[in-house]
């Protein structure tokens, strides 16, 4: 079966209202994509990034009346922040895997690799990460879960237990176990997060050792290692919260801070961690801190 597909470039203010009103006119999917070369950063567990300048594109039946709807949207909206609008004939294709076109194996550092699944691992005696990201952030393609991945493979983490405090597809928390941790506690207030976690632990053979929980739902205790790989501001409010959960000699890994936020984030745990030197790539910061 064959599809349509169309796309309008509107400002962020009417992102949503589109959104649900192609959903309304039969819009089998709906997407947001950059349309003014905008950067995107990590976004905090559950957001959905909308940019300034965004292209809205929605996925139709190949017998849909495409005129017809892009007719009701400039009836009902404002016509002039509504631009570049595109229809597309698309042939089948399976969509949930589509994104395999853009993954390939990846290594982080001597020991990981994190593979797609379908796709052979390029090192079979090296730790090998299946993964299907799901609807959930994380795949290893982005500078701040790199910076956590390439310090996990550095470590020996034998018999710790581990925290990864917005997990999203869970890479974090099932890499940590290959690596040989003992258990990792995936946290999330997305649901769609957990769902990808729970599978991806699952296809790793590793179901038994990742636990999968909203941050209200994890037991009380202090890890060995916690990685939170956020943005700044959700790590400074949850300061606090976080510091409680890394015992005394423990460490604790922040991703998804900007250079310029740094001073500020690492200001916010001072009290009861000590900073080694921050790693950095492209704008992004990755710390590590041993908790006093």
């Amino acid at each position: 079966m064959a599809w349509q597909q169309l796309s309008v470039i509107t400002v962020q203010a009417l992102c949503e209202p589109i959104a649900d009103l192609l959903t309304r006119l039969g819009a089998l999917s709906v997407s947001f994509d950059d349309a003014g070369n905008q950067p995107l950063y990590e976004p905090r567990p559950g957001e959905t990034p909308i940019w300034q300048k965004t292209r809205v594109t929605a996925l139709f039946a190949a017998d849909a009346a495409l005129s017809a709807v892009e007719e009701t949207i400039l009836q009902q909206l404002s016509g002039d922040q509504l631009s570049g609008w595109c229809v597309e004939s698309l042939p089948d294709q399976v969509w949930e895997r589509a994104w395999l076109e853009h993954f390939k194996p990846m290594r982080f550092g001597p020991r990981l690799w994190v593979c797609p699944s379908g796709q052979a691992p390029l090192a079979a005696e090296a730790v090998n990460l299946t993964l299907d990201p799901g609807l959930a952030f994380g795949t290893g393609t982005h500078a701040t879960t790199a910076l956590c991945l390439e310090w996990l493979d550095t470590q020996d983490l034998r018999n710790a237990c581990l925290i990864d405090f917005g997990c999203g597809s869970g890479i974090l928390a099932i890499a940590a176990v290959l690596l040989g941790a003992r258990s990792a506690y995936a946290v999330d207030i997305d649901p769609q997060a957990l769902i990808a976690t729970c599978e991806n632990a699952c296809k790793n053979r590793v179901e038994n050792a990742v636990q999968c929980c909203r941050p209200e739902e994890l037991a009380d205790f202090a890890a060995d290692v916690l990685i939170a790989n956020i943005l700044a501001k959700p790590l400074i409010e949850l300061a606090p919260a976080i510091a409680a959960r890394v015992r005394p000699g423990g460490r604790l890994v922040l991703s998804g801070i900007l250079h310029p936020e740094l001073d500020d984030v690492q200001r916010a745990y001072s009290a009861h961690f000590d900073f080694s030197s921050a790693a950095i790539r492209e704008q992004w910061v990755r710390l590590i801190g041993v908790r006093r």
